[in-house]
């Protein structure tokens, strides 16, 4: 018998299933349940880009791209660069299409991070980035990121935790869980505490086109001098409802994207051709039906938020993405329990605030990308819950 335990490395054992797809499981096996626990949009790929994806299989498109991805993609997202965070891309140098933002992350992080290292994470935040540290032999440094701030990171929160093991820096804004966004003065603070140092930043911009109230994204790449230290990361899953095409992107200076793409040859080869030529169309003629899921989005947003608010459960306002994150701390239990009474009590699934980060505990994050009549549904079922628990 092989024992398993001896041979499966511990710093892969010792990672944790993500808590986000524990809820998303459960719910699978209840019947009933209303599940706003996944952040996948709830809309159709605009037509456009299907029956683009028809059109090249169709004519037999199905042979690998050169390893970097199609020149037509890299200079439609050169250009796309240009137009929405004013930085200009080298389409031959400076941009790989990955499989997606997720590949692009795992390799920025395995291309910078060896034993020894430190990278700084905002926390609450998304589930992968201390993991793919973790694995890369580094050690995750949380920042946490508090209500009283908007969630947003602050210069005196990062100064603090800058040591001389300091590699990286993940800024992962608009923010997943709390929807929180870094607006331009905010940054500029941040880059002052970077200058004179070697630290790179690690931008991920998956919800770069999701930003309510006026509050536009600006990437870290454009503030002043910051461009040579950043690795912007992006994507087609979220405002182009392409999750399952599998495709993203990383922009960044030429000796970190040359040393990324050798990982991405070795490990992917290249990203799945039909997804390159359809993301073609999505970057070229699909303004306006992005606009009118954004538009969709703002809606569901201030529904939830009054919601519940009007429930008693405090809820910050997000500005960015498409998740609320309403503070549970009132109910006296913790985010795990809140949310396995519920599933289990009104089928309605919702990710624990911990899931994210120590930091999470006490809230939950409610995803949005769902139909008005499950988001309203589901927000009647809280409140009952509510109720139930008081008596």
């Amino acid at each position: 018998m092989i024992d398993y335990d001896k041979i499966l490395p511990e710093h892969i054992t010792g990672i944790q299933p993500s808590g986000i797809r524990k809820f998303f499981d459960i719910a699978q096996q209840v019947e009933g349940v209303i599940s706003l626990s996944v952040g996948e949009p709830d809309f159709k790929t605009p037509w456009a880009v299907r029956k683009e994806a028809i059109r090249v299989l169709e004519k037999g498109r199905t042979a690998y791209t050169a390893n970097s991805g199609l020149i037509e993609l890299r200079r439609a997202i050169s250009d796309y660069l240009k137009d929405t965070i004013h930085t200009e891309y080298s389409p031959d140098k400076e941009i790989i299409v990955t499989v997606g933002g997720s590949e692009a992350i795992d390799m920025a992080l395995r291309t910078l991070v060896q034993a020894g290292d430190e990278v700084l994470v905002p926390e609450p935040s998304f589930v992968c980035y201390s993991p793919l540290v973790s694995v890369c032999g580094g050690t995750p440094v949380p920042i946490v990121t508090k209500r009283e701030d908007n969630f947003r990171l602050t210069a005196e929160a990062l100064k603090e935790k800058i040591t001389p093991k300091t590699k990286a820096l993940v800024l992962p804004f608009p923010n997943n869980p709390t929807g929180a966004v870094m607006r331009r003065e905010h940054l500029e603070q941040i880059a002052d505490v970077l200058r004179g140092t070697d630290i790179i930043v690690l931008s991920d911009e998956i919800y770069s086109e999701m930003t309510y109230n006026g509050a536009k994204h600006v990437s870290f790449a454009e503030i002043d001098g910051m461009r040579e230290r950043t690795i912007v990361i992006n994507g087609f899953s979220k405002a182009f409802a392409m999750t399952g095409w599998r495709l993203g992107y990383a922009a960044g200076p030429q000796p970190i994207m040359k040393q990324m793409l050798k990982l991405h040859q070795y490990c992917i080869m290249s990203s799945p051709t039909v997804s390159q030529y359809a993301a073609i169309t999505a970057l070229r003629s699909c303004r306006e039906e992005v606009d009118k899921m954004i538009e969709e989005y703002d809606m569901r947003r201030r529904l939830l938020v009054k919601g519940f608010n009007d429930m008693g459960l405090d809820c910050f306002e997000p500005e960015g993405a498409f998740y609320v994150f309403p503070c549970i701390k009132s109910t006296g239990m913790t985010s795990a329990e809140f949310c396995e009474k519920l599933i289990y009590g009104k089928k309605v699934a919702v990710v624990p605030g911990s899931a994210f980060g120590e930091s999470g505990e006490g809230f939950v994050r409610v995803s949005y990308a769902y139909s008005v009549q499950h988001l309203t549904t589901a927000l009647g079922r809280i409140r009952e819950f509510l109720e139930e628990i008081k008596k």
